[in-house]
């Protein structure tokens, strides 16, 4: 069930995200300290792994004591934490995700990410767009962002991905987003963003490999055309995913018709994915994710 709720009030309304081994009582000895805290629950999303024993929860919560900030919940909390062996998170759920979007020529993604961002459809803001050709600076410039140029080449790549994380910390960057960034990262920056680098790709992978992956579609006469969105890792193209969809498509369409609609398919997955990130809807178990939409 989605949360329907209002825009969170800052300082008041809080997300507490956690998984642990799965138990008896988990459930109760947290209700319980929001109870005690006077902490009101406002949504409450729970999931139990019975094949790897863990237990995931999601709680939108509104702060009724106003001694009780993010600061005294934090400390008051870590130590039914440890008691439970709790991986957790509490934060004001109106801080918003501060993101970096990596683009290469294509617009779909960027132009459909920065419209949702201007019309506040997701709790993201977006400082600096990073792109390796400059073919999307004007686009970029419209929405009142800053644009970067970064050129990679297989001699300067690791200067650019240096010269990437410097701007990455310089910004207090959250989340990367790979909007069609059409450039393979290396191993130790997958490393270092892991668990906050979003990519989106055609389901033809790993069938239709290239650049004209819509015109061999159209050959082999494909039926469904989709996209899957997924957290970035060292393996290309294989790390947890977060959202899925597809199209059903026909013999009448032509290479230009199929492509337009896996663009449109790929910047509403991609956008349902950041979305939910943004959202901190997304829990990671093992190589797969738990996402409470």
């Amino acid at each position: 069930m989605a949360d329907t709720s209002t825009a969170p009030n800052p300082g008041r309304d809080y997300i507490l995200t956690l998984d642990c081994p799965d138990r008896p009582g988990t459930v109760h000895a947290v209700t319980e300290f929001l109870l005690l805290h006077r902490v009101h629950i406002v949504h409450s999303q729970q999931f139990n792994d019975r094949e790897r024993g863990r237990f995931f929860m999601r709680l939108h919560m509104e702060a009724l004591d106003p001694a009780y900030g993010l600061g005294e919940l934090t400390q008051a909390f870590g130590p039914l934490a440890e008691a439970y062996a709790m991986s957790w998170h509490l934060l004001d759920a109106a801080t918003r995700t501060r993101t970096l979007i990596l683009t290469s020529r294509y617009e779909h993604c960027l132009n459909d990410l920065l419209f949702r961002r201007r019309l506040s459809m997701m709790p993201i803001d977006v400082p600096l767009v990073v792109a390796n050709h400059p073919d999307t600076a004007e686009l970029v410039a419209s929405y009142g962002v800053e644009f970067r140029h970064i050129p990679v080449t297989p001699e300067t790549k690791a200067d650019a991905e240096a010269e990437l994380l410097k701007l990455i910390e310089d910004f207090q960057i959250d989340l990367v987003v790979l909007a069609r960034y059409m450039q393979i990262l290396s191993p130790e920056l997958c490393k270092r963003l892991e668990g906050r680098a979003i990519n989106i790709h055609h389901s033809f992978l790993p069938g239709f490999k290239g650049a004209s992956p819509y015109r061999q579609a159209h050959t082999r006469g494909v039926k469904l055309i989709g996209a899957t969105a997924h957290y970035v890792t060292p393996d290309l193209d294989e790390g947890p995913i977060i959202e899925q969809d597809v199209v059903r498509v026909d013999h009448s369409m032509d290479p230009a018709r199929l492509a337009a609609i896996g663009r449109d398919v790929e910047a509403q997955v991609l956008a349902r994915a950041v979305r939910w990130h943004s959202e901190h809807r997304i829990l990671l178990n093992d190589g797969r994710t738990v996402v409470f939409t």
